[in-house]
């Protein structure tokens, strides 16, 4: 129990870092939110965890096809919120958009034969 709270004090900490660093600075806000922590630290905990080297293969291939239906959310919330929406409707729609885009992904890549 004390190893899960440190993976989410730590985990929970670059977050806020993250987001204070982007309330002074948007761009390099962005810049650090761009980054592949989570993905860096989900690696370092099931490693840590597991050992396994193809689980972590495997969840770093997993990403990178779902990092292609997530920039969808990143051109349609920017939008929405410039051309009048409110935060959590735009949000909301971005989510959804995502939702489906990773639904779209999961069924091609399961017709392409890939296993994720």
């Amino acid at each position: 129990m004390l190893y899960l709270f440190i993976k989410a004090a730590i985990s929970g900490l670059i977050i806020a870092i993250a987001s204070e660093v982007a309330r002074r600075s948007p761009a390099l806000g962005a810049l650090v939110i761009a980054l592949p922590t989570a993905t860096i630290l989900a690696m370092i905990w099931l490693w840590r965890d597991t050992g396994d080297t193809l689980q972590v293969a495997a969840l770093t291939q997993g990403t990178l096809f779902y990092v292609f239906a997530t920039l969808p959310f990143f051109l349609i919330v920017p939008w929405l919120l410039r051309s009048g929406w409110g935060f959590w409707a735009a949000l909301g729609v971005g989510s959804v958009v995502t939702v489906i885009a990773y639904l779209a992904m999961t069924a091609l890549l399961a017709r392409l034969g890939y296993r994720i």
